[in-house]
Protein backbone atom coordinates (compact mmCIF):
# COMPACT_ATOMS: atom_id res chain seq x y z
CA UNK A 1 0.00 0.00 0.00
CA UNK A 2 1.57 3.68 -0.97
CA UNK A 3 1.06 6.38 1.89
CA UNK A 4 -0.90 4.27 4.30
CA UNK A 5 -2.61 6.51 6.64
CA UNK A 6 -1.52 5.70 10.33
CA UNK A 7 -3.45 5.51 13.77
CA UNK A 8 -2.24 5.42 17.07
CA UNK A 9 -3.57 5.00 20.47
CA UNK A 10 -1.44 5.38 23.23
CA UNK A 11 0.64 8.09 22.98
CA UNK A 12 2.55 8.52 26.40
CA UNK A 13 6.25 7.98 27.16
CA UNK A 14 7.26 5.23 24.30
CA UNK A 15 4.46 6.31 22.11
CA UNK A 16 4.87 9.87 21.41
CA UNK A 17 7.86 9.50 20.43
CA UNK A 18 6.71 6.67 17.55
CA UNK A 19 4.26 9.61 16.82
CA UNK A 20 6.88 12.07 16.23
CA UNK A 21 8.95 10.08 14.30
CA UNK A 22 6.12 8.82 12.22
CA UNK A 23 4.67 12.62 11.63
CA UNK A 24 8.81 13.35 10.57
CA UNK A 25 8.48 10.98 8.08
CA UNK A 26 6.07 12.31 6.25
CA UNK A 27 2.79 9.85 7.32
CA UNK A 28 -0.76 11.10 7.79
CA UNK A 29 -1.21 9.95 11.40
CA UNK A 30 -4.37 10.35 13.22
CA UNK A 31 -3.76 9.74 17.48
CA UNK A 32 -6.75 9.25 19.82
CA UNK A 33 -7.16 11.81 22.08
CA UNK A 34 -6.74 10.46 25.87
CA UNK A 35 -6.01 12.06 29.12
CA UNK A 36 -2.99 9.66 29.82
CA UNK A 37 -0.72 10.65 26.11
CA UNK A 38 1.52 13.33 26.57
CA UNK A 39 0.93 16.66 25.63
CA UNK A 40 0.49 16.65 21.61
CA UNK A 41 0.64 20.53 20.59
CA UNK A 42 3.99 20.23 18.67
CA UNK A 43 2.83 16.71 17.20
CA UNK A 44 -0.74 18.69 16.00
CA UNK A 45 1.15 21.79 14.86
CA UNK A 46 3.31 19.16 12.82
CA UNK A 47 0.36 17.69 11.06
CA UNK A 48 -1.11 15.28 13.10
CA UNK A 49 -4.84 15.09 13.75
CA UNK A 50 -6.73 13.57 16.92
CA UNK A 51 -9.91 11.43 16.79
CA UNK A 52 -11.89 10.96 19.59
CA UNK A 53 -12.76 7.52 20.04
CA UNK A 54 -10.42 4.19 19.03
CA UNK A 55 -13.56 3.39 16.49
CA UNK A 56 -12.57 6.88 14.83
CA UNK A 57 -8.68 6.13 15.19
CA UNK A 58 -9.88 3.15 12.51
CA UNK A 59 -12.25 4.74 10.49
CA UNK A 60 -9.13 7.29 9.46
CA UNK A 61 -6.61 4.87 9.05
CA UNK A 62 -5.03 2.10 7.26
CA UNK A 63 -2.62 0.54 9.80
CA UNK A 64 -3.57 1.05 13.43
CA UNK A 65 -0.98 1.20 16.13
CA UNK A 66 -1.08 0.28 19.63
CA UNK A 67 1.41 1.34 22.76
CA UNK A 68 -0.82 1.20 25.80
CA UNK A 69 0.31 -0.41 29.02
CA UNK A 70 -0.67 -4.19 28.73
CA UNK A 71 -3.00 -6.96 27.71
CA UNK A 72 -5.86 -5.19 29.91
CA UNK A 73 -5.92 -2.47 28.40
CA UNK A 74 -5.70 -3.70 24.38
CA UNK A 75 -8.56 -5.80 25.11
CA UNK A 76 -10.24 -2.82 26.63
CA UNK A 77 -9.41 -0.93 23.65
CA UNK A 78 -11.12 -3.61 20.96
CA UNK A 79 -14.43 -3.87 22.65
CA UNK A 80 -17.54 -1.55 22.73
CA UNK A 81 -19.62 0.38 20.67
CA UNK A 82 -16.87 2.94 20.08
CA UNK A 83 -14.00 0.68 20.03
CA UNK A 84 -11.27 -0.77 17.43
CA UNK A 85 -13.64 -3.45 16.66
CA UNK A 86 -16.27 -1.25 15.38
CA UNK A 87 -14.10 1.00 12.98
CA UNK A 88 -11.67 -1.59 11.06
CA UNK A 89 -12.34 -3.04 7.97
CA UNK A 90 -11.09 -6.09 6.20
CA UNK A 91 -7.68 -5.87 5.19
CA UNK A 92 -6.45 -3.28 7.28
CA UNK A 93 -3.56 -3.87 9.97
CA UNK A 94 -3.19 -3.79 13.66
CA UNK A 95 0.44 -3.38 15.47
CA UNK A 96 0.55 -4.10 18.79
CA UNK A 97 3.65 -2.41 20.13
CA UNK A 98 2.29 -2.81 24.30
CA UNK A 99 4.12 -5.06 26.21
CA UNK A 100 1.48 -7.87 26.74
CA UNK A 101 0.49 -11.89 27.50
CA UNK A 102 1.46 -14.35 24.70
CA UNK A 103 -1.83 -15.87 25.39
CA UNK A 104 -4.43 -12.55 24.76
CA UNK A 105 -2.13 -11.58 22.14
CA UNK A 106 -3.35 -14.80 20.28
CA UNK A 107 -6.31 -14.29 21.22
CA UNK A 108 -6.62 -11.11 19.95
CA UNK A 109 -4.69 -11.70 16.88
CA UNK A 110 -7.59 -14.55 16.27
CA UNK A 111 -10.47 -12.16 16.86
CA UNK A 112 -9.13 -9.63 14.36
CA UNK A 113 -8.53 -12.56 11.41
CA UNK A 114 -12.56 -13.13 12.01
CA UNK A 115 -12.46 -9.51 10.39
CA UNK A 116 -10.21 -10.13 7.88
CA UNK A 117 -7.75 -7.57 9.48
CA UNK A 118 -3.85 -8.50 9.79
CA UNK A 119 -2.11 -8.91 13.07
CA UNK A 120 1.24 -8.06 14.09
CA UNK A 121 3.23 -7.96 17.60
CA UNK A 122 6.07 -5.25 17.38
CA UNK A 123 7.42 -5.42 21.36
CA UNK A 124 9.89 -2.67 21.64
CA UNK A 125 13.18 -2.09 24.06
CA UNK A 126 15.11 0.59 24.59
CA UNK A 127 13.84 4.06 26.38
CA UNK A 128 11.71 6.75 26.14
CA UNK A 129 14.71 8.66 24.44
CA UNK A 130 15.55 6.30 22.15
CA UNK A 131 11.83 6.32 20.98
CA UNK A 132 12.16 10.29 20.20
CA UNK A 133 15.44 9.60 18.76
CA UNK A 134 13.67 6.94 16.26
CA UNK A 135 16.27 4.48 17.30
CA UNK A 136 14.04 1.81 19.17
CA UNK A 137 14.29 -1.95 19.00
CA UNK A 138 11.36 -4.13 17.58
CA UNK A 139 10.64 -8.04 18.13
CA UNK A 140 7.98 -8.80 15.49
CA UNK A 141 5.84 -11.84 16.03
CA UNK A 142 3.72 -12.25 12.95
CA UNK A 143 3.94 -13.24 9.04
CA UNK A 144 7.39 -12.20 7.16
CA UNK A 145 5.76 -11.48 4.50
CA UNK A 146 3.59 -8.42 6.84
CA UNK A 147 6.66 -7.40 8.20
CA UNK A 148 8.27 -6.49 5.32
CA UNK A 149 5.03 -4.36 4.36
CA UNK A 150 4.88 -2.62 6.96
CA UNK A 151 9.22 -2.43 7.49
CA UNK A 152 9.32 1.30 6.10
CA UNK A 153 6.75 2.76 8.40
CA UNK A 154 8.08 0.18 11.35
CA UNK A 155 11.66 1.81 10.19
CA UNK A 156 10.83 5.47 10.82
CA UNK A 157 10.82 4.73 14.36
CA UNK A 158 12.96 1.65 15.45
CA UNK A 159 16.81 1.13 14.53
CA UNK A 160 16.61 -2.48 15.09
CA UNK A 161 13.73 -4.43 13.94
CA UNK A 162 14.38 -8.46 14.83
CA UNK A 163 11.33 -10.99 13.99
CA UNK A 164 11.26 -13.51 16.73
CA UNK A 165 8.88 -16.26 15.07
CA UNK A 166 5.05 -16.34 14.57
CA UNK A 167 2.28 -14.21 16.16
CA UNK A 168 2.70 -13.38 19.94
CA UNK A 169 6.62 -13.97 19.64
CA UNK A 170 6.80 -10.89 19.88
CA UNK A 171 5.48 -10.41 22.75
CA UNK A 172 6.82 -13.63 24.31
CA UNK A 173 10.93 -12.55 23.65
CA UNK A 174 9.71 -9.45 25.23
CA UNK A 175 8.94 -10.45 28.58
CA UNK A 176 11.93 -12.79 28.39
CA UNK A 177 13.97 -9.58 27.84
CA UNK A 178 12.11 -7.55 30.64
CA UNK A 179 12.86 -10.33 32.98
CA UNK A 180 16.87 -10.22 32.14
CA UNK A 181 16.71 -6.24 32.17
CA UNK A 182 14.30 -5.29 34.87
CA UNK A 183 15.54 -8.18 37.25
CA UNK A 184 18.91 -6.98 36.95
CA UNK A 185 17.90 -3.62 38.06
CA UNK A 186 16.13 -5.11 40.61
CA UNK A 187 19.03 -6.78 41.91
CA UNK A 188 21.52 -4.34 41.73
CA UNK A 189 19.01 -1.76 43.62
CA UNK A 190 19.14 -4.37 46.52
CA UNK A 191 23.33 -4.51 46.31
CA UNK A 192 23.50 -0.82 46.04
CA UNK A 193 21.38 -0.42 48.56
CA UNK A 194 22.98 -2.91 51.20
CA UNK A 195 26.53 -0.84 49.89
CA UNK A 196 24.81 2.21 51.35
CA UNK A 197 23.90 0.27 54.63
CA UNK A 198 27.50 -1.14 54.72
CA UNK A 199 29.28 1.84 54.89
CA UNK A 200 30.28 1.67 50.67
CA UNK A 201 30.46 5.18 49.30
CA UNK A 202 28.36 4.78 46.00
CA UNK A 203 30.45 6.43 44.09
CA UNK A 204 32.89 3.01 44.88
CA UNK A 205 30.22 0.61 44.24
CA UNK A 206 29.75 1.93 40.68
CA UNK A 207 33.33 2.05 39.77
CA UNK A 208 34.15 -1.28 41.28
CA UNK A 209 31.35 -2.92 39.14
CA UNK A 210 31.79 -1.03 36.03
CA UNK A 211 35.50 -2.53 35.86
CA UNK A 212 34.75 -5.90 36.56
CA UNK A 213 31.23 -8.17 35.79
CA UNK A 214 28.70 -6.22 37.23
CA UNK A 215 29.12 -3.87 34.38
CA UNK A 216 26.34 -4.12 31.76
CA UNK A 217 23.08 -1.38 30.86
CA UNK A 218 21.65 -2.00 34.25
CA UNK A 219 24.01 -0.59 35.95
CA UNK A 220 24.29 2.27 33.21
CA UNK A 221 21.02 3.11 33.76
CA UNK A 222 21.26 3.15 37.50
CA UNK A 223 24.33 5.30 37.81
CA UNK A 224 22.79 8.84 37.07
CA UNK A 225 20.84 8.11 40.24
CA UNK A 226 23.63 6.26 42.39
CA UNK A 227 26.50 8.86 41.66
CA UNK A 228 23.71 12.55 41.13
CA UNK A 229 20.16 11.14 42.39
CA UNK A 230 19.05 11.60 39.18
CA UNK A 231 16.17 8.89 37.64
CA UNK A 232 17.05 10.39 33.90
CA UNK A 233 18.25 7.29 33.50
CA UNK A 234 15.72 4.53 33.77
CA UNK A 235 12.28 6.41 33.40
CA UNK A 236 10.40 3.37 33.85
CA UNK A 237 7.93 3.18 36.65
CA UNK A 238 8.10 0.44 39.37
CA UNK A 239 4.54 -0.56 38.80
CA UNK A 240 5.39 -1.23 35.07
CA UNK A 241 7.73 -3.27 36.04
CA UNK A 242 5.68 -5.39 38.52
CA UNK A 243 3.88 -5.86 35.36
CA UNK A 244 6.37 -7.34 33.15
CA UNK A 245 7.49 -9.33 35.49
CA UNK A 246 4.09 -10.51 36.75
CA UNK A 247 3.60 -11.58 32.87
CA UNK A 248 7.05 -13.17 32.48
CA UNK A 249 6.11 -15.37 35.74
CA UNK A 250 2.46 -16.12 34.03
CA UNK A 251 4.43 -17.70 30.96
CA UNK A 252 6.98 -19.53 32.87
CA UNK A 253 3.78 -21.14 34.68
CA UNK A 254 2.09 -21.53 31.24
CA UNK A 255 5.09 -22.83 29.90
CA UNK A 256 6.13 -25.22 32.83
CA UNK A 257 9.31 -23.26 33.43
CA UNK A 258 11.40 -23.09 36.44
CA UNK A 259 10.74 -18.89 38.31
CA UNK A 260 12.26 -18.93 41.28
CA UNK A 261 14.10 -16.13 40.66
CA UNK A 262 11.13 -14.33 38.89
CA UNK A 263 9.10 -15.02 42.07
CA UNK A 264 11.66 -13.03 44.60
CA UNK A 265 11.97 -10.21 41.84
CA UNK A 266 8.05 -10.00 41.95
CA UNK A 267 8.12 -10.01 45.47
CA UNK A 268 10.60 -7.31 46.25
CA UNK A 269 8.50 -4.71 43.55
CA UNK A 270 5.40 -5.78 44.77
CA UNK A 271 6.48 -4.79 48.13
CA UNK A 272 8.11 -1.11 46.85
CA UNK A 273 4.31 -0.54 45.16
CA UNK A 274 2.83 -1.12 48.43
CA UNK A 275 5.35 1.27 49.78
CA UNK A 276 5.24 4.07 47.34
CA UNK A 277 3.27 5.30 44.86
CA UNK A 278 3.60 2.59 41.97
CA UNK A 279 4.74 5.38 39.25
CA UNK A 280 7.94 6.15 41.30
CA UNK A 281 10.51 5.57 39.00
CA UNK A 282 12.52 2.05 39.54
CA UNK A 283 16.01 3.60 40.34
CA UNK A 284 14.46 5.37 43.69
CA UNK A 285 14.05 1.77 44.44
CA UNK A 286 17.42 1.90 45.90
CA UNK A 287 16.39 4.37 48.13
CA UNK A 288 13.78 3.05 49.31
CA UNK A 289 15.73 -0.47 50.00
CA UNK A 290 18.15 1.15 51.65
CA UNK A 291 16.22 2.99 54.18
CA UNK A 292 14.64 -0.34 55.04
CA UNK A 293 11.14 1.70 53.88
CA UNK A 294 9.57 -1.15 51.99
CA UNK A 295 6.45 -3.04 53.57
CA UNK A 296 6.73 -6.80 54.32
Amino acid sequence: MQNPRIGMIGLGLMGLGIATNIVKKGFALTAMAHPGNQPLAELIAAGAQTAPTAQAVAQASDIVILCVNGSAQVEAILAGDTGLLAGLRAGMTVIDCSTSIPASTQQVAATLAQRGVRFMDAAMTRTPNEAMQGRLNLLIGGDAALLEEVRPLLSTFAENIVHAGGVSAGHSMKLLHNFVSLGSVTLLAEAAACARRSGIDDAVFVEVLEKGGGWGAALERLKPYLLRGETSGLRFSMGNALKDLGYYADMARETGSHDAAAQAMQATLAAACQSVDPQTLLPELVGQLAKGALKA
